[in-house]
């Protein structure tokens, strides 16, 4: 094989354009390898071949600097820069081998560690100036495609990169789709851009001061190789807009490009899931209930009887299991605007303030992108939208670009924003619907992380607007006040400690965002240890509130959490028990405390 051969693209520059295409199908070849038995981004990665080995081939890396957006388009930059292996090798190579841009991994090729959404022209403004002040010639090239033109942060370092008019190419990879279906008014232009063959009048980046080029055939090696040949070097910013297809040369994710965006590993031969066993036989899957699902579909018998209900999503509208045919269903009553968080939240906001009911569905990791609309525009403001945080918590994904950890401490510093914590499915429906059906403040809801828990006990209807904690088990001694997705692990704590004759407390405290001081001051009274455990980082979390809160009190306080860290591709059981999280380290601890 070729690619077995390449070390780095250098050595892409004594091919011909014959054993170029076949390093292009031996890289797509290479990618489907890995995906199919690692899983990852599929759809994109495979559209961005040719137009990775026509940019590797033309331009001088790592002098010229290549910035990827979201890093769904760098699997075959990876296949070029000396890491092959982590596509072509055995598992354990490619867990070698991060699914995103990353400098730890590669200083070399990689500029930056990147996985959110809109940043490569933005960062890649940042080389462009720097170039410019030490006077040096290398050509800065952002990469942005698969939806990331709808973020609010490209638009900045479009502004920027015209503003400082100097030398920089911005690669638009136009595979008319984001994750899902594209949306936003960009996206129009760019559809009529690919309708005129790059000749429509109203361009948007002419319109911006750049220069433009445009190539349909965004897939064909030697027209790439040509156009990016026309751009090198130049001294001005620079548009190559290039039409590609998403999934290109694995015909079942050009068929259904939505499904093959990202994947768990796959039959290579057919596209099935889930992949076979080494004998050929199918692994027993047993089915399994989700909130995606569960949710998607209550919302969508609840939007029947209340059209003012509306779902809304940033680009994800899967995270709330609005797939295709639920979107249909539901209309008007799901928008979808792109990947563009802060929008939503302004917009949500709005929605409230004009009597609609939204309920806008987010992954931990990306709610990051909004603090200051959190603050400002909703909750300033007091307006009662709804936001349903998923994936919060050790559980979730774990690459150091996309973990979950942190939406404890951001959303409980925002006042006037109530974080509520269900613990089991019908808790968490009980406070989805008085969170709709209330009129006073903007509620958020950390959907649970640890599976569908049901429970046969009854849950309350109403939740009011100032903490109530809700004890469960009312013991002595020691306290467990344990925090949505992990009050199982609580009521294990709990169990544990009873069989070393200790009758521990177990408190379901349900708000996060506040302290329920009747509650806490009336353990005083027969416990001497209260043990607060949250799915997150701990540093500025609910624990440490609570631990701030006893202060100079006779109460010792162990606050479980996970200390604050830029984690990368974690074990789950490895990162508890490196923070005393396991059950048997929790009871462990608490034993020393009280036996002190």
């Amino acid at each position: 094989m070729y690619i077995e051969k390449i070390k780095s693209p250098t050595d892409l520059k004594k091919l011909d354009l014959k054993e170029l295409q076949v390093v292009a199908d031996e890289t797509r070849q290479a990618v489907l390898n890995r995906v199919s038995k690692h899983g990852g981004h599929v759809g994109p990665n495979l559209g961005f071949v040719e137009a990775t080995v026509a940019l590797h081939y033309v331009f001088n890396a790592p002098k010229d600097k290549l910035v990827f957006d979201v890093s769904h388009q760098c699997y075959p930059h990876k296949v070029l820069t000396g890491r092959a292996a982590g596509f072509l090798g055995d598992v354990d190579d490619m867990n070698a081998i991060s699914g995103y841009s990353s400098p730890a991994e590669c200083p070399e090729y990689d500029n930056f560690e990147v996985g959110h959404t809109s940043t490569s022209v933005s960062l890649a403004t940042g080389l462009q100036k720097a170039r410019d002040i030490k006077g040096t010639d290398e050509n800065i090239i952002a990469i942005i495609g698969d939806g990331s033109l709808s973020g609010g942060e490209a638009f900045e370092g479009l502004d920027e990169a015209s503003e400082l008019g100097t030398g920089i190419i911005i690669v638009v990879n136009d595979n008319e789709m984001s994750i899902a279906k594209n949306h936003g008014g960009i996206y129009k232009n760019l559809r009529a851009l690919r309708q005129s063959n790059g000749t429509c009048k109203h361009n948007w980046f002419k319109a911006w001061g750049f220069e433009y080029k445009y190539l349909e055939e965004g897939n064909d090696i030697e027209k790439l190789i040509q156009v990016f040949e026309s751009v090198k070097d130049t001294d001005k910013p620079t548009v190559v807009h290039i039409h590609t297809e998403k999934g290109h040369g694995f015909a079942p994710a050009v068929a259904n490009k939505e499904a093959w965006h990202w994947g768990m590993p796959f039959n290579l031969e057919d596209g099935s899931r889930p992949r076979r066993n080494a004998d050929g036989t199918l692994p027993e899957v047993a089915p399994t209930e989700d909130y995606g699902t569960l949710f998607s579909d209550w919302m969508l018998g609840e939007m029947k009887q209340d059209k003012t209900l509306i779902a809304v999503t940033a680009g994800t509208p899967t995270a709330g299991g609005f797939t295709a045919d639920k979107r249909q269903l539901a209309g008007k009553q799901h928008i979808d605007m792109g990947i563009a968080e802060e929008q939503a939240v302004a917009m949500i906001s709005g929605m409230a303030k004009g009597g609609l009911h939204p309920v806008w569905t987010v992954y931990s990791t990306f709610i990051q992108r909004t603090y200051d609309q959190i603050a400002q525009d909703l909750c300033i403001n007091s307006n009662p939208a709804v936001i349903n945080v998923v994936g919060g918590g050790v559980n979730s994904m774990n690459d150091i670009t996309h973990i979950c950890l942190f939406d404890i401490p951001m959303l409980c510093s925002i006042p006037g924003l109530i974080y509520l914590a269900p613990t089991t499915c019908e808790e968490y429906f009980a406070m989805l619907r008085w969170s709709i059906l209330q009129d006073k403040k903007p509620i958020a809801i950390r959907v649970p992380s640890n599976g569908v828990v049901h429970t046969s006990e009854a849950v309350d209807a109403e939740y009011g607007y100032e903490a109530k904690y809700k004890v469960m088990h009312q013991g002595e001694k020691v306290a467990v006040i344990a925090a949505g997705s992990f009050y199982q692990k609580g009521e294990n704590v709990v169990r544990l400690l009873a069989d070393k004759g200790i009758d521990a407390t177990l408190i379901n405290p349900r708000y996060l965002n506040e302290m329920d001081a009747e509650v806490l001051d009336s353990l005083k009274a027969n416990h001497q240890l209260v043990v607060t455990l949250e799915d997150g980082s701990k540093d500025g979390g609910f624990g440490e509130r609570i631990a701030s809160y006893y202060g100079t009190s006779d109460m010792k306080v162990m606050v479980g959490g996970i200390r604050k860290g830029l984690y990368d591709r974690y074990d789950v059981k490895e990162l508890l028990s490196d923070n005393r999280l396991l059950d048997e380290q929790i009871v462990e601890d608490v034993l020393l405390v009280i036996n002190d």
